[in-house]
């Protein structure tokens, strides 16, 4: 193979002259756990609110919620985030509208993905929030009812807190998904990791070393999410339930 292995490149001065190419691949990893992070927190709250809206004996409210999902969950992550960055600017009104496209390119792009990114991830949290309400014993809520709670405090002190618990393990995948669904962002210019690994091939022509660097980088964050994870399960596991011991 004739292939030049230069894993050196790391630290020899960027293109700009401002930093090393190391550089480059921290801004990338530290943008991608800011616009991974500040998505999820959104998912995880709006999907929480909807997935609860799935459960409650209204129609119109179940419908809603239902038509959520289904719309966020059926459409192709890139479509949506191209809908949010290119055309939801041209819907808004024009003074909204030019304000947003006059501001910091890079904070369009940071904006347009953490949207894209949370609504298409609350639509799949929402459904594993369904899910664990919907396996807790009936029960609960029927004696949570007869002592004289409300539907919103049974929901709140007794339902919740339960669910949460049971679905950690499927939370623990949304949250992988949404720090690997990231690399997408890089298709509106958004320079996090796997953008700044395909400018550092651009300017270094050091595609192994690019990408390897890459690979491993998304590795490390998986694994400290899955630890970290873990870590939250063991702290609340329910005895008596799947996977308690």
């Amino acid at each position: 193979m004739g292939y030049h292995w230069n894993w050196g490149v790391f630290l020899q001065p960027s293109a700009t002259g401002s930093d090393t190419y190391l550089g480059w691949m921290i801004s990338g990893v530290e943008m991608t756990v800011a616009l991974s992070l500040s998505a999820w927190v959104i998912a995880l709250l709006l999907g929480a609110v909807v997935g609860v809206l799935r459960t409650v004996p209204s129609n119109v409210l179940s419908g809603f919620a239902r038509a959520y999902v289904e719309l966020f969950r059926n459409i192709p992550l890139l479509v949506q985030l191209f809908i949010w960055y290119f055309v939801l600017p041209e819907l808004l009104p024009v003074s909204l509208g030019n304000a947003y496209k006059q501001s910091n390119p890079v904070v369009q792009q940071f904006l347009s993905a953490m949207l894209c990114l949370a609504l298409f991830t609350s639509a799949r949290v929402a459904e594993q929030v369904r899910s664990g309400i919907n396996s807790l014993p009936r029960g609960q809520k029927n004696a949570a009812l007869a002592i004289g709670f409300t539907l919103p405090q049974t929901y709140r002190y007794v339902m919740l807190p339960m669910a949460f618990r049971l679905i950690v393990p499927p939370l623990t995948s949304e949250f992988l998904n949404i720090l690997k669904n990231s690399a997408v962002c890089s298709t509106i210019g958004l320079l996090e990791l796997t953008a700044q690994g395909r400018q550092l091939l651009d300017y270094t022509a050091q595609p192994y070393e690019s990408f390897i660097a890459v690979t491993l980088a998304y590795l490390l964050l998986n694994t400290v999410v899955m630890f970290g994870m873990r870590w939250v399960e063991a702290r609340m596991r329910v005895p008596g339930y799947i996977g308690s011991k």
